[in-house]
């Protein structure tokens, strides 16, 4: 496959709290998001030829705990390793929304 600006699907509410819900009574003891601002997400995307962020799963071993590492991609679709990497989101818990039909 071909990546481009526009890899990705818009999806419903009701996808969306079936796929979260899903992977949370499957993995209670799991984070269940992670938040990152619009300020980081921004410096990574406004990189010379990025066209989208790649998000890896990792794990800190300091925090035993599993996080997400975004790193912007380019237009061969090659991770833009020596750019903008951004971890150390705001996990949920603790930082969760208040009334979000997202957490279960």
């Amino acid at each position: 496959m071909n990546l481009d600006n526009n890899i990705g699907e818009i999806i419903t509410l009701d996808e969306a709290v079936k796929f979260t819900n899903s992977f949370q009574l499957q993995n209670p003891d799991q984070l269940k998001s992670f938040f990152v601002g619009s300020a980081k997400l921004n410096e990574i995307l406004q990189q010379d030829d990025c066209i989208g962020v790649r998000i890896y799963n990792g794990f800190d071993a300091d925090t035993n705990q599993a996080n997400r590492v975004l790193v912007g991609v380019n237009i061969a679709g090659e991770d833009i390793s020596d750019g903008i990497i951004v971890e150390r989101l705001s996990p949920c818990p603790p930082d969760c929304p208040k009334s979000s039909p997202l957490i279960k």
